[in-house]
């Protein structure tokens, strides 16, 4: 007799690839439109679901996993981060939490690349200008940015994506620091040619460029304060492609506004798609709708991922990206 397939609630609409797959090996469940699904929606889901396929906006909290029903076995993410969901609650609701680490790792740091490009090169004012019509031609002192070659970059976070960016940052000739919770071994440290800095705050007084490659946790929230902010130099960026919650937006704003630093390049903020209007008004800053990862590649491999985590579960046996609390 065929085992019973198990039921999947999809939060959002993924690649057509990726839908036909999931609608091959389970009971699944997709959206007919984009929208987010509400609180009461995914609510509803998590009572009826074997196993709900959530995204990065989807917030998962306690009160709701306390609301699920006893099918509820696993949440698969659709992404790498998963400080969206409560995974030390599900853990002990018996829920089991995966993600889909990898898979946007050379996304992300091309990305992050294209930040430190966009903003030591003056790229948005250059575009503002093209785009209005108002360009009168060439200067010798008109758009003068700063040469990447030679700078010091600073990684906060030195992952998969932070050791990603690193190894670009080299082939464009920039000397690369970084700051990690864990030294990295040195093997490594030799071939990514980094040099470590156990104080952060030291780290950050010296380097040109700082990057944010950490993940967001209660211990990195707002690890870029106002009072560690002020100890960047004033001609130096700062990009984040991570999570906007590590730095305190508002201080980086009016920091940006007075010139205590020099330009940023941001992908993620830490309210979300509520951007301080403030920074939309600076020339010296390029936003971006959350789109590091955005590719046809990473998406369609985030969703092999998220199909490999449900199938391995559905065949007795832990996913293979499985996240506890003890990594976070």
């Amino acid at each position: 007799m065929p085992m019973e397939r198990l039921s999947v609630v999809v939060t959002r609409r993924l690649p057509a690839e990726v839908e036909t797959r999931l609608s091959e090996l389970f009971d699944v469940r997709l959206r007919d439109d984009d929208v987010p699904m509400s609180r009461t929606q995914l609510v509803e889901a998590m009572k009826s679901a074997d196993v709900l396929v959530p995204t990065i906006t989807d917030a998962i909290d306690a009160p709701m996993i306390g609301q699920a029903g006893d099918r509820l076995k696993l949440i698969a993410n659709y992404g790498a981060g998963v400080d969206n969901i409560d995974v030390s609650t599900a853990r002990q609701r018996g829920i089991l939490v995966s993600n889909t680490p990898g898979v946007l790792t050379d996304d992300t740091a091309d990305m992050t690349m294209a930040l430190i490009l966009a903003v030591s090169r003056r790229m948005r004012e250059g575009l503002a200008v093209m785009q209005s019509g108002e360009w009168d031609g060439w200067a010798p002192t008109a758009f003068l940015g700063g040469r990447v070659g030679g700078r010091r970059l600073g990684i906060l976070g030195m992952g998969r994506i932070g050791q990603a960016v690193a190894r670009r940052a080299a082939a464009f000739g920039m000397q690369v620091h970084y700051h990690n919770r864990r030294r990295l071994r040195p093997e490594i440290e030799q071939e990514l040619e980094a040099s470590y800095w156990d104080s952060l705050d030291q780290m950050v007084a010296r380097v040109d460029v700082l990057s944010i490659n950490c993940p967001h946790t209660p211990s990195t929230f707002h690890l870029m304060n106002a009072r560690r902010l002020k100890l960047m130099k004033p001609d130096a960026v700062i990009v984040n492609t991570s999570r906007g919650e590590v730095i305190d937006e508002n201080a980086l704003t009016r920091m940006l506004r007075t010139g205590e630093i020099a330009g940023a390049g941001l992908d993620v903020y830490e309210h979300g798609t509520s951007v301080n209007p403030r920074l939309r008004e600076l020339p010296n800053v390029v936003l971006l709708p959350h789109m590091g990862s955005a590719t046809r590649e990473s998406r369609i491999e985030m969703g092999e991922k998220v199909i490999v985590n449900i199938k391995t579960f559905a065949d007795g046996h832990r996913p293979p990206d499985q996240v506890v609390p003890s990594m976070l």
